[in-house]
């Protein structure tokens, strides 16, 4: 296949992950859906790998295609999360309105950042505000840490909190790198993503508190969420000039 069809398919891979989280989220099991939220991702950087490597120019059906795929696996796949409580429901059942309302926010903000960078700031080399797949990891992460399987223990308030304010950093007005070959965030970026992996993969067999899996699956959840921060905390100084803008 020549073209624009890899490309292509790897959007549709994206969406289709996208698609699948929500699913099993609904049907409950978040541990898969945040799993295909991560495959997601890698397919999301594919898309954009297969396009560089035929030397094909950016056009707009790809920007729509590819931001209706982000759409759904990094706007409302987390939401599902967020909003979706199938286990614990007793402990989550006072906080349901609220889990509601946050979920709405990440759908809103995401769409939002998604429109904007489809129309307008796909032609500049940084973010504005904090990418949507960084809100997905991010919001992965914090399901792991305070809900499912809840390393620290299942806490709403701090979930809910937690997941509202990464929430907000799509739309704040701080510039952030994007994830590319020489850029000094790809490596922990890189690593990031594998450590997710690493901590969902023994998690859907689940197994029990202070087995090797368990902690397995910690170990890896603490690397990845160190990443995470990394990338909130450092990115904005790491931008050229800390001034272009940009979304995704």
């Amino acid at each position: 296949m020549t073209g624009r069809g890899p490309a292509n398919l790897a959007t549709l891979a994206n969406g289709a992950a996208g698609v699948g989280a929500i699913l099993y989220t609904l049907a409950g099991n978040p541990l898969w859906g945040m799993l295909l939220i991560v495959c997601g991702l890698g397919f999301d950087g594919l898309d954009g790998w297969l396009s560089r490597r035929a030397g094909l120019a950016a056009s707009a059906f790809g920007r729509v295609a590819d931001s209706v795929a982000d759409a759904v696996t990094f706007g409302l796949a987390p939401a599902t999360l967020v909003i979706v409580h199938t286990e614990r429901a007793a402990l989550w059942s006072p906080w349901q309105a609220d889990a509601d309302l946050v979920g709405v926010i990440i759908v809103a903000l995401a769409f939002a950042r998604l429109a904007y960078f489809t129309l307008r700031a796909y032609r500049v080399p940084h973010f504005l505000g904090a990418p949507t797949p960084q809100n997905a990891l991010a919001v992965v992460a914090l399901v792991l840490f305070l809900d499912v399987p809840g390393f620290f223990g299942t806490h709403p308030v701090a979930f809910l909190l937690g997941t509202g304010l990464v929430a907000l950093t799509m739309v704040v007005p701080v510039p952030f790198p994007k994830v590319r070959r020489g850029s000094r965030v790809r490596l922990p970026a890189t690593i990031t993503s594998i450590a997710l992996v690493a901590a969902l993969l023994p998690l859907q067999f689940r197994p029990p508190p202070g087995s090797w899996g368990f902690l397995l699956a910690e170990a890896a959840a603490g690397v990845a969420a160190a990443g995470i921060a990394f990338y909130y905390l450092a990115g904005p100084f790491l931008v050229p000039g800390g001034t272009s803008e940009g979304t995704e």
